[in-house]
């Protein structure tokens, strides 16, 4: 799903442990936090940038903890960058993204979609912390 969004190397973290192929990344967008920021840096270049946009349920505490306590120190203190990520939401950022989806610029992807009547399922869903995509709750219009 991630190569079909434009991504040139995508690593599925279940298949392979990245931070022990020797390779070395100027980027890195983790979205569950799963390995210690230590491994991270390990495979990040000199001046690379290590980017958490999310954290795994089991690892919650720790990599919140490691990337919004240890992240600034390590960046203020040598060339990687290590940030957590949390979008802000802003209306002129909304009306942007809605033209894009308008134009068919952006392609949301969206995982699973639920009736109202079943959004109990659809919670339980999410917390399975599993969701490739949005998951939708549908309000009928009447």
């Amino acid at each position: 799903m991630v190569r079909s969004l434009g991504a040139d190397h995508v690593i599925d973290y279940t298949q392979q442990d990245f931070t022990r192929s020797g390779n070395r990344y100027d980027l890195i967008m983790t979205v569950n936090g799963y390995h210690p920021i230590s491994a991270y840096r390990r495979v990040l270049s000199p001046h690379g940038v290590l980017v958490q946009a999310g954290v795994s349920k089991s690892r919650m505490l720790r990599a919140m903890l490691e990337v919004m306590l240890l992240g600034p120190l390590i960046s203020l203190t040598g060339k990687q960058k290590i940030r957590f990520f949390m979008a802000r939401v802003m209306p002129d950022d909304l009306l942007f993204l809605k033209a894009l989806l308008e134009k068919g610029q952006l392609k949301p992807v969206i995982d699973k979609q639920f009736q109202l009547s079943e959004a109990a399922d659809a919670i339980r869903y999410l917390e399975e912390w599993h969701s490739k995509g949005k998951v939708i709750i549908q309000v009928a219009h009447g």
